[in-house]
C-alpha cells in the first residue's frame, strides 16, 4: 500500500446491493484499444485505486482476450477483501483473428466463460458478473437462468447487464434480480436517460457508467494517438467532428478554470450528480494507466457542480458530432 488517504465515499449498489466505492475503475485500457501500456505502471495504478477507496474493479474476458483478467488478478488476489470484482462475458474474440467480435449468451457458453474467468483471475468467486452484450438469438430467460445458476453454484454473487434496453432490463429483472446495469453515460453520451435510466431507478438497479470521460475526449487533452489506439478511427475524435467537439470541450475547460479544477473532474462530477437528479445509484468507472490521472479522477467524487454550472453543461450533448 502507498499510504494514500481513502477519499472515495461508499454508496449502496442499487436497492439491495452491497456497499462499494462511489467511483470505480475500468481496466480495459491496460490491455488494448488505447495503445501500448506498461504492466508495472498499470499494477501501481490499480493498487493506488484501492488505497483511495475505489473498490469496484471492472474488467471483461474479452479485454486483451483474457490478458486483462490475468493482469488485474495479480492485484486482486493480494488484496481480495478490498476489491468488489466485476467482469463480463458475451463478446467472443478469436486469437487467430483479433478483429473478430461475436456474441454468445447461450447457457453452456456462460458456464464455460465464468470458469475461464475465475481461472484467469485466480479467485473463487466473482462479485458482479455482467452480460457484456445481449445476443437477441438467445432468450433472456435462458441466459439469466444460467447466470442465476452461477450464484447457486457459489461462483458469482450478483448479476449485471450491459447496454440493454429498458424492456430487456425489466424482463431480466423479473427472472432474477439484477443488481447493476452498465452502459455508457457522460456529458457527451446521454442516450440512456430517456428510458433506460428511469427503468433502472424504478427497479432499484444501480447504473455503472462506462466511458464517463468520453474515452478521453472530456479530459480536455486532445489525445496523441499512438500505435494500436482505436480512437484514431473514431468519428468523435477526427476530422470536422473532432474539431467541433473540441470546441465543446473548450466550454467545459472555461468552466473548470473558473472552478479551479480540471475538465475531466467536471465531467466526472456531472456523472456523479446524475444520482440525485435521477434517483438511483450511479458509479462511474473511468479508466487510466497513470497514477496521477487516477488521483485527479478520484477527487471529482467530492466536487459539487452549482446550478449555474449544470445549466452551462446541459446543452452540450445535443451538439456533439460523430457516433459514440
Amino acid at each position: 500500500m502507498t499510504g494514500k488517504a481513502n477519499i472515495i465515499p461508499l454508496t449502496t449498489l442499487g436497492k439491495n446491493g452491497p456497499a462499494v466505492g462511489a467511483q470505480g475503475f475500468g481496466c480495459m485500457g491496460m490491455s488494448e484499444f488505447y495503445g501500448a501500456s506498461d504492466e508495472k505502471e498499470s499494477l501501481a495504478t490499480l493498487n493506488l485505486a484501492l488505497d483511495l477507496g475505489i473498490t469496484m474493479i471492472d474488467t471483461a474476458d474479452m479485454y486483451g482476450m483474457g490478458h486483462n483478467e490475468e493482469l488485474i488478478g495479480k492485484v486482486v488476489r493480494a488484496r481480495r477483501k478490498e476489491v468488489f470484482l466485476a467482469t463480463k462475458f458475451g463478446i467472443v474474440r478469436r486469437t487467430d483473428n483479433p478483429a473478430y467480435f461475436g456474441l454468445d449468451n447461450k447457457p453452456e457458453y456462460i458456464r464455460a466463460a465464468v470458469d475461464a474467468s475465475l481461472r484467469r483471475l485466480g479467485v473463487d468467486v466473482i462479485d458482479l458478473y455482467f452480460m457484456h452484450r445481449r445476443d437477441p438469438k438467445v432468450p433472456l430467460a435462458d441466459s439469466i437462468g444460467a447466470m442465476a445458476g452461477l450464484i447457486t453454484a457459489g461462483k458469482v454473487r450478483y448479476l449485471g447487464l450491459s447496454e440493454v434496453s429498458a424492456g430487456e432490463l425489466r424482463e431480466a429483472h423479473a427472472i432474477h434480480p439484477i443488481t447493476a446495469l452498465q452502459s455508457e453515460w457522460s456529458l457527451f453520451s446521454r442516450d440512456a436517460e430517456p428510458k433506460v435510466v428511469p427503468a433502472a431507478a424504478e427497479l432499484g438497479i444501480a447504473f455503472v457508467a462506462f466511458s464517463p470521460l468520453g474515452r478521453g475526449l472530456l479530459t480536455g487533452v486532445a489525445p496523441g494517438f499512438g500505435e494500436g489506439d482505436y480512437r484514431v478511427s473514431r468519428p468523435r475524435f477526427i476530422g470536422e467532428s473532432g474539431a467541433a467537439n473540441e470546441r465543446l470541450v473548450a466550454q467545459i475547460r472555461a468552466l473548470a478554470t473558473r472552478r479551479g479544477v480540471t475538465t475531466g473532474q467536471v465531467g466526472l462530477a456531472w456523472v456523479h450528480q446524475r444520482a440525485s437528479v435521477h434517483g438511483l445509484t450511479v458509479v462511474p468507472i473511468p479508466g487510466t494507466r497513470k497514477p496521477s490521472r487516477l488521483e485527479e479522477n478520484a477527487k471529482a467524487a467530492a466536487l459539487i457542480l452549482s446550478p449555474d454550472d449544470l445549466e452551462t453543461l446541459e446543452p452540450l450533448a445535443a451538439a456533439v458530432q460523430g457516433a459514440r
